[in-house]
C-alpha cells in the first residue's frame, strides 16, 4: 500500500474511530463506573469485533450483504434488541467503587463489546466502505492484511481516550447520585444513536 494511500487510511481511521458513537458512548460510561482498567476488556473488544467484519467483508462477505438485503435487515433486528439489553444494562448500573462506593453492576466483558460491533449495522456499512476504498483488487489479501494493522494501530488508542476521558470523570461524579443520572443519559444516547441506522432502509 503506497503511503500517500496509508496516510489517507489513517485518517479516515481517525475519524471513525474517534466519531461519538454506541462503542465509545459504551467506553466513556465504563470509564466513569469502573476506571481505565476494568474497561480495557470492552476496548479490545471493540476493536477487534470491528476489524473482524472488515476481514470478513474483504474476504467477501460485503457481496453477500449487499445481494441479500434481507441478511442486513436481520442485523437491524437483532442489533435493536442488543442494543436495547445495552442501554437497561448501563441505565441500572450504579457502580463506581473506591470512594463513591454504590457497587451495582459489572464491566461489559469482552465478548459483549465484540458482539456490539457484530450487530452494528453503520459498523457493516463502515467496513463495507472501508474495504472498497482501501483493498486493491490485484492484491486482496496483502492489502486487507495492511488496512487491518494501520485501522488497528489507530483505533485502539483513539477510542481508548473516550475510557480515558470517563475515567477523569469519576470524582465529579462519585459525588451523590450524579453517576446515576449520567447512567441514565448515556443509556438514552445509546438508544438514539442507534435508531436512525436501525430503521435506515426499513
Amino acid at each position: 500500500m503506497p503511503i500517500d494511500t496509508a496516510l489517507a487510511l489513517a485518517g479516515f481511521a481517525f475519524v471513525m474511530s474517534a466519531s461519538p458513537g454506541p462503542g465509545n458512548f459504551l467506553l466513556l460510561t465504563s470509564g466513569v463506573n469502573f476506571g481505565f482498567v476494568r474497561s480495557v476488556p470492552l476496548i479490545l473488544g471493540i476493536s477487534l469485533g470491528f476489524l473482524t467484519m472488515v476481514a470478513l467483508v474483504g474476504l467477501g462477505l460485503g457481496h453477500l450483504l449487499t445481494a441479500f438485503p434481507m441478511i442486513g435487515l436481520g442485523i437491524r433486528l437483532a442489533c435493536g434488541v442488543y442494543v436495547v439489553w445495552l442501554a437497561i444494562r448501563i441505565a441500572r448500573s450504579r457502580s463506581l467503587g473506591s470512594g463513591g462506593e454504590t457497587r451495582v453492576g459489572k464491566p461489559f466483558s469482552f465478548t459483549e463489546a465484540a458482539m456490539l460491533q457484530l450487530f452494528n449495522p453503520k459498523a457493516w456499512t463502515v467496513a463495507i466502505i472501508v474495504t472498497a476504498s482501501y483493498v486493491d483488487p490485484a492484491t486482496p489479501r496483502k492489502s486487507l492484511a495492511v488496512l487491518l494493522l494501520v485501522f488497528a494501530a489507530v483505533n485502539v488508542p483513539t477510542i481508548s481516550i473516550w475510557a480515558v476521558s470517563g475515567t477523569a470523570l469519576r470524582l465529579f461524579l462519585g459525588q451523590g447520585n450524579r453517576v446515576v443520572w449520567f447512567n441514565l443519559a448515556m443509556a438514552a444516547l445509546l438508544l438514539a444513536a442507534m435508531v436512525p441506522v436501525i430503521f435506515a432502509g426499513a
